[in-house]
Order: structure tokens, then sequence, then C-alpha cells
């Protein structure tokens, strides 16, 4: 298991997804999940708890807030930079360029039409011959 695997399967495992569900997304299984969480103290019903301390700084978090993983907006900015493999990004759309109709891909966006503010502005203003 690689160091990768086993920072998502803490991720997972301390926002309170169970073994089987972290072994289908992974590819693992169940029962490797599950060892892997009982040797590094991620079993039980605790697992969701992740304390009262900020996962990126380690500052006590304000207290009678429930959820809170970071004591700051810059901490959890901060956290996800240095943690990028753990995003699970679905929202890519394949599209066409409606100016040039190269292919491009958006993220979060499937209204989206050009592939650039280059074509944009082209398709706008009829490619930049001037305003007359």
């Amino acid at each position: 298991m690689t160091e990768i695997e086993k920072e998502k399967i803490r991720f997972w495992r301390l926002e309170g997804l169970g073994y089987g569900t972290i072994a289908g997304r992974m590819g693992l299984s169940e029962n490797t999940v599950k060892s892997f969480c009982r040797r590094n103290g991620l079993s039980g019903a605790g697992a969701k708890d992740t304390g009262t301390f900020c996962r990126y700084c380690g500052q006590p978090l304000a207290p009678g807030r429930q959820g809170r993983k970071f004591c700051s907006e810059a901490c959890r900015r901060a956290w996800w930079r240095v943690h990028p493999d753990l995003v699970d990004r679905k929202a890519f759309y394949s599209l066409t360029c409606s100016c040039c109709g190269k292919s491009f891909q958006s993220y979060g966006n499937r209204a989206r039409k050009f592939c650039s503010h280059a074509c944009y502005i082209a398709a706008r203003f009829g490619g930049g011959e001037g305003n007359e």
C-alpha cells in the first residue's frame, strides 16, 4: 500500500466512511482496509471524531461548533494545497469550442462555450479587427 493510499484511507475514515465504502473506492479488500485502520487507531465508533484540533496547524478549535476540521479558512486552503490527491473531482466535462472547434475540458461548468479568453474575444468582437 502506497503512502497516498494510506493518506486517503485516513482521510475518508476520519470523514466517517465505513470500511466497505473505502475499500470500494480504492479497489482494495475490505479486510485490508479494516486491518490498516485497526493498526493505526482508526477503528471503532470514535473514528469520525477528529478531535478538537485543526488538521493543518494543530491549534485547538472553538468549542460548540460540530464538524469543524480547521481553525481558519487559511488553514483549510493550505491543507488542501498540500493534499490535492484527496480531492475527488467528478465534474469534468468534455466540450468543443464554439470559435475554433478545438476540444477542451471544463471543470464544474458544462455550459462553457469557449476554450480560452482569446476565443471568447474573437467570437464576441470579430477577431480583434477594431471598433469602427
